[in-house]
């Protein structure tokens, strides 16, 4: 039988210096941030990140990971703005490439297609173009001769994905409300690593009342990590909610005393359950209330 499973040292092991990887989720809402506290620990550099961001960017960017960041924003969503990559960008320590969000996912969309560009009205009328004047316009061909944004591809080497449950041959499922770009991120990247909260056997996993929550096909995925807890503490319902007073303690520094206090506290620890333990244990992070939008 086909066995993807990895543990989260071996997914990073298989990344390497100058990749453009993708980290799924939305803000604070299912970040594979277990994969992303590994990446932060590792010794790899010089890295391209596509998000729609939350606290990974922050991280990434404080621990200098970052070479460049393509994204439609970076958000707590309670707490507006991360400190770390906003101090990142004034400071001017990263290249980027801001688009509007669905310029994100038309770039993902591109990619997925293999085609060299795909026509979008997204980004006409803004400084998108103006800040990025390697995205080109194309006519259209036919009478109407309308101009649209030529949005060239988003390629990504690999992305990082955490769902709510999988099995070892790569089926998954997403429950929360919320799977929005994972799909067409994972279309997009050469290998997908995905993190589950818990790998279950094929038969329990395959149940008719959990075909319409299947992501994407199984042949996407390159290894599944089992990660209890693995998108803390941004939330992954219906498992847990996004853990405010954590973030609270992340977002107030800013400072590089305040990162390196934070890094030591919950980052550079022995493992993945050192962590669980370190923010208040199982039981904190279970009884964590989903978020009302």
């Amino acid at each position: 039988m086909l066995n993807k499973r990895l543990d989260i040292d071996s997914v990073i092991g298989r990344l390497s210096d100058g990749m453009t990887i993708g980290i799924g989720g939305w803000a604070t809402r299912r970040k594979p941030m277990a994969l992303v506290r590994a990446l932060v620990r590792s010794s790899l550099k010089d890295l391209t990140v596509v998000s729609y961001g939350g606290p990974e960017v922050g991280m990434l960017a404080a621990s200098g990971k970052l070479k460049k960041l393509v994204f439609g924003f970076v958000s707590l969503d309670h707490f507006p703005l991360d400190p770390y990559f906003r101090a990142a960008r004034q400071a001017a320590a990263l290249e980027v490439m801001e688009l509007d969000e669905g310029m994100v996912y038309w770039g993902l969309r591109t990619a997925a297609m293999g085609m060299p560009f795909l026509p979008t009205r997204v980004g006409i009328g803004s400084d998108v173009l103006k800040n990025n004047p390697d995205i080109k316009l194309v006519t259209s061909p036919y009478a109407d001769g309308e101009e649209f944004v030529a949005m060239p591809p988003l390629k990504l080497d690999a992305a990082l994905i955490h769902v709510h449950a999988a099995d070892q041959r790569g089926n998954c499922i997403v429950k929360s409300p919320d799977p929005f770009f994972d799909e067409i991120m994972s279309r997009a990247a050469k290998q997908v690593f995905v993190s589950a909260e818990k790998i279950v056997s094929t038969e329990e996993l395959n149940i008719p009342e959990n075909t319409r929550f299947t992501p994407f096909e199984r042949s996407l995925v390159t290894g599944i990590v089992e990660a209890p807890f693995g998108a803390h503490p941004t939330g992954s319902s219906p498992d847990y909610g996004i853990d405010m007073g954590h973030l609270k303690e992340y977002a107030g520094g800013g400072t590089p005393e305040a990162w390196a206090a934070y890094r030591q506290k919950y980052v550079d620890l022995k493992d993945h359950a050192a962590y669980i333990a370190a923010v208040g244990g199982k039981e904190h992070i279970s009884a964590l209330p989903a978020p009302i939008y």
